[in-house]
This record gives C-alpha cells, sequence and structure tokens, in this order.
C-alpha cells in the first residue's frame, strides 16, 4: 500500500468521491464531488473508475509528501499547485518522489482542484460511499464525516500507469460565461411575467454566503404569486427561491426536502461549472428542457470511453 503524509489542510478539503444513493428517504443528503466532470477526469487520467475517491481541494491551502515514489493526477481548478516549489498545471498525470511534497496555494483559475490516486483513496464506505458530508458526520478517512487534517495518511493500493494528459478539447474551459443550463420545474409559472424576464435576462452576483449545501445568488428580487407550498423531495442543482426573492442553487450537501419554490434545476454540466465558480463572479442562466439536456449529459459522458 503506498501513502501521502498530509502536511498542511484545511477545512474545506475533503475526501469525495460520486456520493451516496438511495438513502434520502433516509433523510441522508448524497454528497459527493461538487465538480463530477473534474472528479471523473482525474481518475480518468490513471485509468481508475470514474468514481473513485479523490481529494476535493478548495481555493488551496493544502500539502502532502510522497512516503514513496508515486503517480497521481490532477485536474480542475488552477491551484497554484507546485513540486518542490516547481509550478505543475491541472489536467495531467505526473510523478512525485519519494519525500517530495506537492503543494496547493491559492486560486490562480476557478475554485476546486481534484488530486487522484491509482485506484483510488483507501477509506471505509458509509451507507455505499466514502464521500465527506461534515455536517451529517458521514464519510471521509475515518467514516465520521472529518476533513483531512495535518498528519493523516492517504493510502492507496492501485498500480500506476504512463503519465497522461487529458486531451485539450475535453478540458473544461473555467473562463467560459456560458450561460448555465436550468431545467424548467413545477412552480416556474407561478413566479410574476417581471420575475421571470429578470431570471433568465439579468446576471446574477455569486455570494459570499455559499458552501456545500448552496450557494445564493444576489440580484433583483424575484416575486412568487403561488399558494404556500409543502415541503418535496429536492434534487441536487435545485434553484429555490426563498420569500426575500434571492435564488439559492442547493449543491451536493443540502437538505433532503424543501419548502420554498423552485425555479428549476441546474443541469450536471451547468453545476460543475457552478462549482469552479468564486464568490462576485456573474453568472447567466439558460432555460433548457429535460431531453435537451439529457443529451447533452449523455454526449458529454462518452468522451470517458477512452481509456
Amino acid at each position: 500500500m503506498s501513502r501521502l503524509t498530509i502536511e498542511a489542510s484545511t477545512p474545506l478539503c475533503l475526501l469525495q468521491d460520486a456520493g451516496r444513493f438511495g438513502v434520502r428517504h433516509l433523510g441522508v443528503t448524497q454528497g459527493g464531488a461538487a465538480d463530477w466532470c473534474s472528479m471523473s477526469w482525474a481518475n480518468w487520467l490513471l485509468g481508475n473508475e470514474l468514481d473513485a475517491a479523490v481529494v476535493e481541494i478548495t481555493l488551496g491551502g493544502f500539502a502532502v509528501v510522497a512516503e514513496e515514489d508515486c503517480l497521481l493526477a490532477l485536474a480542475g481548478a488552477d491551484l497554484g499547485a507546485q513540486i518542490d516549489g516547481q509550478p505543475l498545471a491541472p489536467w495531467r498525470s505526473f510523478k512525485l518522489a519519494k519525500g517530495q511534497t506537492l503543494r496547493f496555494t491559492q486560486p490562480l483559475l476557478g475554485a476546486r482542484a481534484y488530486l487522484a490516486a491509482p485506484g483510488g483513496f483507501t477509506a471505509p464506505k458509509v451507507l455505499g460511499s466514502s464521500a465527506t458530508v461534515v455536517r451529517e458526520e458521514l464519510g471521509g478517512l475515518d467514516g465520521l464525516g472529518v476533513p483531512l487534517t495535518r498528519g493523516a495518511t492517504l493510502s492507496y493500493r492501485g498500480e500506476p500507469r504512463q503519465v497522461r494528459e487529458v486531451p485539450q478539447s475535453h478540458q473544461p474551459d473555467l473562463r467560459s460565461d456560458k450561460p448555465l443550463d436550468l431545467v424548467i420545474g413545477a412552480q416556474i409559472g407561478l413566479f410574476s411575467g417581471q420575475s421571470l424576464f429578470e431570471v433568465f435576462n439579468s446576471r446574477w452576483t455569486l455570494d459570499s454566503r455559499a458552501d456545500r449545501m448552496g450557494i445564493r445568488l444576489l440580484g433583483s428580487a424575484l416575486q412568487y404569486q403561488g399558494a404556500p407550498m409543502i415541503s418535496e423531495g429536492i434534487p441536487l442543482g435545485a434553484v429555490q427561491v426563498p420569500p426575500d426573492g434571492q435564488p439559492i442553487v442547493l449543491l451536493n450537501d443540502r437538505q433532503t426536502i424543501g419548502g420554498y419554490p423552485r425555479l428549476g434545476a441546474l443541469t450536471p454540466l451547468a453545476l460543475a461549472r457552478l462549482a469552479q465558480c468564486l464568490p462576485g463572479v456573474k453568472v447567466r442562466l439558460r432555460p433548457v428542457v429535460q431531453d435537451v439536456a439529457h443529451r447533452e449529459h449523455v454526449e458529454y459522458l462518452q468522451r470517458f470511453k477512452d481509456r
């Protein structure tokens, strides 16, 4: 078994995989990587299963030391990664020699980087997943939802492959200001006409009040004109509108039910892009129907077929 020792970490550095499924009826949220695309590419680089456990590094402040020569992979945000002071770009696998330090400093482009190891990092599975959900005390290295801490050990069992890079054509453009696609929902017709115009024709600012539960969008206050709702299940990416009229995009660590009206839900691809946006960034929303969103999602998944 190969090991990495964590030299530095923050509460935002977590062990993640694709998340927990089939347990929301128990009140357990799914968790999992906020940017599933980058997580998948990090695993693809090493020939892992695409949902193997990785380290999600948010905003930097993370460092590991190799206990033996190893081959790792990095995808997602450029957080100023360095190997013993030498810059390391994302979207590639790379060698880390025994005693060398891999360090992430600060965001240069994007918000979340994903570090993968051959076969995925080893951790107990709780309800079928190693994904860390701090609020629910589930997942992570100890199964109790604790963020990665200095002095802890990351271990893995897989065999290294050759060094390779994600094709340029497949690397997500983290600079893109392309609108975030939103599958319209059942309550969208109960908002005022002016509100619907504002939703899709205004730029929304990402609030600093954001975490893995959700991101608040700041802009024109939206007006819901329907009757009060009974709480119902909330899908990943749901865009709720509370009484103050400021939408909230619900993410991986969201609650399982809620009673605020919803505009709809962001597509999986839109959510991955949103996960890489820093507070203060302005975004736009674009309505799509479910068939279109599903087709684009399936087409994107085909990119991972080249193993």
